[in-house]
């Protein structure tokens, strides 16, 4: 009924059936038989209409005047749409985790930022799990894969989970060389992983350790600090852990084995068609996650 609303509009603003149908590219005949459904579906006659006058009836005038605002805001709000949809300009809010965003990934905002300046980046840090459709946001990063189903998810990238130490700590407490010796080091553990199952990277065997912890913390950025700063052995995300082995502060243990790995998202609410800017943004965070961090790769460090 909306179209041939939009079609009687049309028919008006033309001021013939024959004119409308040559706009719209429609056969005559095609015109007049939507309008008498129209009419029908109404009850009542919207034109006056024979081989040689056409006018509005009173009701017709009474229509055309209520809707064809609505149907020309309609149209506008349509071909805005469509620009907005493939234009790499203007606003894109974007929810993210904090401890991730402001570590491994401080750097992807950077350079996104860079390259596309006429992007109007409004990113939302939080470690809480914000409501993407209350937000109004265009996408959203999340660790871990979601469990609601009216959400669309496309996976990024892994991150991987890794015993390390600082050199400081080990020099003083020495290298444990098999896991049975960590039972005799200070461990740093998080509510998360209460017991620390490893795999091995190549033969998939797996080892299941219930350690005694000297520290329990349930924050894991504090726990990479702690680790840091020579305080004991820790199993956390290669995204807290990276850089301090890139700069010498930590050094890895067991580097054939790893623990949990927890996959990254990107998530848009279902029956929410991606803009072009958000699109950009989600083939841009793929992209740097296999080129530039290399998540994939346990062997890292």
């Amino acid at each position: 009924m909306i179209d041939d609303i939009a079609l009687f509009i049309k028919i008006v603003e033309c001021n013939s059936l024959a004119g409308a149908a040559r706009q719209l590219g429609y056969p005559k005949a095609t015109v007049t038989r939507r309008l008498k459904k129209l009419e029908d579906q109404l009850g009542f006659q919207l034109l006056h209409r024979n081989a040689r006058s056409f006018s509005l009836t009173i009701d017709g005038e009474s229509y055309f005047q209520a809707y064809a605002p609505l149907v020309h805001q309609f149209h506008e709000t349509t071909r805005s749409l469509n620009d907005q949809k493939d234009n790499l300009k203007g606003p894109l809010k974007v929810l993210a985790p904090t401890n991730i965003s402001l570590g491994i990934l401080r750097p992807m905002w950077s350079e996104f930022v860079r390259l596309y300046p006429e992007i109007e980046l409004d990113l939302n840090l939080s470690n809480t799990i914000e409501d993407i459709t209350q937000s109004q946001c265009d996408l959203a990063l999340r660790i871990g894969p979601q469990a609601d189903s009216s959400l669309y998810q496309k996976k990024l990238g892994a991150i991987p989970t890794i015993l390390v130490a600082s050199p400081d700590y080990l020099d003083h407490y020495g290298t444990p060389q098999h896991f049975r010796d960590l039972s005799d080091h200070r461990l740093i553990m998080t509510p998360n992983l209460p017991k620390w199952i490893l795999t091995h990277t190549l033969s998939h065997d797996e080892k299941v350790l219930n350690l005694t912890p000297s520290t329990r913390v349930n924050d894991i950025s504090l726990a990479a600090h702690l680790c840091t700063d020579g305080l004991g052995v820790s199993l956390l995300p290669l995204s807290e852990t990276l850089q301090g082995m890139q700069q010498g502060q930590l050094q890895r243990l067991f580097p054939d084995w790893i623990g949990p790995v927890r996959d990254i998202f990107a998530i848009w609410p279902s029956g929410h068609l991606l803009n072009a800017k958000a699109k950009k943004l989600r083939h841009f965070m793929e992209e740097y996650m296999l080129s530039k961090l290399d998540l994939h790769n346990p062997h890292q460090g």
